[in-house]
């Protein structure tokens, strides 16, 4: 009786040993901190996502969106807001420190918080879409209404002014810190980190159902090389760049075979194509590249005296310009980067197309030695007997062959070649 209470107990002490073990850690009162500065792209969706696997690691009590931004990729931020969205780890968003903004993908960002916090001297908003087309920056009406309801649909999850969010799209509304306050956009204003820990805490705000208690200790995640990679890759200059270079590299790399070429060509290809997974494609970019690519094949073929090359260089340049359909990326980029793709697509253009030209030339040249160099050439003959003889042709000696009579001294033009020996005609004498 003894030995089975014994086991009694020590089966229950071994379950309760079990369920201690399986039940998540207690959790901490510690903040998960990252930044948002620069422009948005794949790099800081990455640093985002660490976030949020340490968090929850943790078992933290917050994260902190601390918000500097112009704005970004529209895909990058969707990628970000739907990870606030569906946080169980509150998120804390904060445009700081003073003189900080958070414009157009920003705000979207800004919004999506369980929390959204602005220190004085900031603002929000200013989330117009604007096209980089060639034509100018109007952007198509479907761009705008579809951009403005993923304001609103962010604003009503949070129960925030959906008409004043919109706003920021259809209007490029802007508000500083004390404006979005008074218009319910934000939840607090704070100066300072502390001074949001302490608002917090003393408001008793609640989060998922849970009374958020805060203390100051704050874990900051640095970004990891490979975001810093993709930071770099992601920005559309860059894309493109590498685009042209591996566009020019294969191209090369075909006219002239090679290793080196053609493994420039297909790295910077596969980089570029990586960069784009983040951005929008305009498909008639895309098109004008491939035309740009028929005209110089064309132009190799067919010598038009650079005719075709032009209008290869042109074709290129335009489709890098459309290539890039971003309408949330920072003002500045807009008004930079017609001026450097332009600049970039003529000059690369222009130097490839006439590398490759000259390259062309040059192995065409190259066919022409020897024996096919000597056709229409003139010699004489120095021996000749049933219709072959020998006979000097630029101070080299050739075996030739001709149907016509021909004697010693007599001269005559190269109109064949069968192997080592050159079918000729008599010359007639002046």
């Amino acid at each position: 009786m003894v030995s089975e209470s014994v086991a009694k107990r020590l089966l229950i002490l071994s379950s309760l040993f079990a369920l201690i073990l399986l039940l998540p850690p207690p959790a901490k009162s510690e903040i998960v901190e990252v930044d948002i500065g620069g422009e948005i792209n794949e790099g800081t969706v990455l640093v985002v996502e660490k976030a949020f696997e340490i968090a929850k690691e943790r078992n933290s009590a917050a994260i902190l969106i601390v918000l500097d931004t112009p704005g970004g990729l529209v895909s990058s931020t969707e990628k970000i807001v739907s990870l606030i969205l569906n946080s169980e780890t509150p998120v804390i968003t904060y445009v700081y420190p003073q003189g900080a903004f958070s414009a157009s993908a920003g705000s979207f960002i800004l919004i999506s918080g369980h929390i959204a916090v602005m220190a004085n001297g900031t603002s929000t908003g200013a989330a117009t879409p604007i096209g980089i087309g060639i034509a100018g920056t109007e952007v198509e009406d479907k761009t705008v209404k579809y951009i403005a309801s993923y304001a609103r649909s962010i604003a009503e999850k949070r129960n925030r002014p959906a008409e004043i969010v919109e706003r920021f799209v259809t209007e490029s509304l802007s508000l500083t810190a004390r404006e979005a306050y008074k218009a319910g956009v934000i939840d607090l204003m704070a100066d300072s980190k502390e001074d949001l820990i302490r608002k917090i805490n003393s408001e008793r705000i609640e989060v998922n159902g849970k009374i958020l208690k805060l203390d100051d200790e704050i874990v900051v995640v640095e970004k990891p090389l490979q975001a810093k990679l993709f930071d770099f890759i992601s920005n559309p200059q860059i894309a493109t760049v590498l685009f042209l270079i591996g566009l020019y590299g294969l191209i090369f790399g075909l006219t002239s075979p090679g290793i080196l070429p053609e493994t420039i060509g297909v790295i910077s290809l596969v980089l570029a194509l990586f960069g784009f997974g983040a951005i929008g494609i305009n498909a008639l970019g895309v098109i004008l590249l491939l035309l740009g690519v028929i005209f110089l094949i064309a132009e190799l073929l067919t010598p038009t005296y650079g005719v075709l090359g032009a209008a290869s260089v042109v074709s290129i340049t335009l489709g890098a310009l459309m290539l890039i359909d971003e309408p949330l990326m920072p003002q500045e980029f807009y008004s930079s980067f017609r001026t450097f793709i332009a600049g970039l697509g003529i000059g690369l253009g222009a130097l490839m197309t006439f590398l490759i030209i000259k390259v062309f030339q040059l192995r065409r040249r190259r066919k022409r030695v020897g024996g096919e160099a000597l056709i229409n050439q003139k010699g004489k003959v120095i021996e000749f007997k049933n219709g072959e003889g020998i006979g000097r042709i630029r101070g080299e000696l050739w075996k030739i062959e001709s149907s016509d009579e021909l004697e010693k001294g007599d001269e005559f033009e190269v109109v064949g070649r069968d192997g080592l020996v050159l079918k000729v005609r008599k010359l007639e004498k002046s």
